[in-house]
């Protein structure tokens, strides 16, 4: 019978991450978030699963203390102070990255796996993205050089990126092949995420969504499928834009109608908000619940808890999990790599 490997997953939120990492045949014992609705929706989907629901703070996890395979966790980042200079575990306490290290620490897994924004590159100059990988060195890991994944080289309908970040026990280095996971060809559009193809085997199902406001609405009707508001009569592009129309950029997300033939833009955590509209193709309105789980690769019958606000925060907030999948065939095929070696 193959190994089972095991995972523990920090601030896990509506379960994209997990889902993904367990199709790849990742033995979650444990996941921790502190947000009740989240909390409710990994116990209704997956019962058997080992939910923490509590602040990360008072966690102990060092009963797992070399038991476990893999770290994973998308922390949220914040800003940290350098006074101590030395960019080292100590100068993280006070921010939640400090919690994930100190369970790093604690646990002392194989493989840990972070993922965050993109902007964690240049966040602070880069100076926080280092502090993060000298943290994760001084407790004993080889950290990866970081990398963009884009989604839609995973199957993803959707121009999400997510920073990475993989790093290995220092006396597990030499026997842990690890490779960044293979890009598709293919590039899924909206299309493919609502209606029945090769992502999904229906239409998506009907669910309840927000609304824009009425004078939004009869501005929004306006834009074509695939433009934004540039695409307006200029009258109505000061009008929407306000004082942002006289500042540079292209701001190509506002007030922007999404056309069937191309991916989606990255999700945000509420769908009507000015500065980052998504508004369906046909009907000049948001993305219902269901085709926000679509485009973010959940299956159609994940099920979210908590009021409609809540769900989209969940949904938003999720890393997609055709791209967790992907993800977590490549950290499985690392550690296959490394019972090898053993065997050898």
């Amino acid at each position: 019978m193959p190994k089972k490997f095991t995972s523990i997953e920090l601030f896990a939120g509506a379960g994209g991450l997990a889902l993904g990492l367990h199709k790849s045949g990742f033995e979650h014992i444990l996941l921790n978030e502190i947000d009740r609705d989240s909390c409710n929706t990994l116990r209704k989907n997956m019962p058997k699963w080992h939910i923490v629901e509590q602040d990360i703070h008072n966690m102990d996890f060092t009963e797992f203390h070399n038991k476990v395979d893999l770290l994973t966790g998308g922390f949220p980042c914040q800003a940290f102070s350098y006074a101590g200079k030395s960019l080292g575990f100590l100068d993280t306490r006070g921010t939640l990255f400090f919690q994930f290290a100190r369970a790093v620490k604690q646990i002392s897994p194989k493989i840990v796996m972070a993922e965050n924004v993109r902007g964690l590159l240049r966040h602070d100059n880069g100076r926080t993205l280092k502090t993060i990988c000298n943290t994760i060195t001084s407790l004993g890991y080889t950290v990866l050089e970081p990398k963009i994944l884009k989604a839609i080289h995973y199957k993803v309908p959707q121009k999400r990126e997510r920073l990475i970040i993989v790093a290995i026990k220092n006396d597990l280095i030499a026997k842990i092949n690890f490779r960044w996971p293979d890009k598709i060809n293919r590039v899924y559009t909206l299309s493919d995420a609502l209606k029945k193809g090769d992502l999904f085997s229906c239409d998506v199902p009907k669910s309840l969504g927000q609304l824009y406001p009425k004078k939004k609405k009869e501005i929004l009707d306006k834009v074509p499928a695939g433009g934004y508001w540039r695409d307006l009569p200029i009258d109505l592009q000061r009008i929407y834009m306000q004082k942002s129309f006289y500042l540079d950029g292209g701001k190509t997300g506002m007030a922007r109608r999404i056309s069937w033939d191309e991916p989606c833009l990255t999700l945000t955590c509420s769908p009507a908000q000015k500065q980052t509209e998504r508004c369906h193709p046909e009907e000049t309105r948001p993305f219902t619940v269901r085709e926000y789980a679509r485009i973010q690769t959940f299956p159609d019958n994940w099920e979210f808890c908590g009021s409609i606000t809540s769900q989209y925060k969940q949904i938003g907030n999720a890393v997609p999990v055709n791209l967790s999948y992907a993800i977590g065939n490549a950290l499985l095929n690392a550690l296959i790599s490394n019972e090898q070696q053993v065997l050898l």
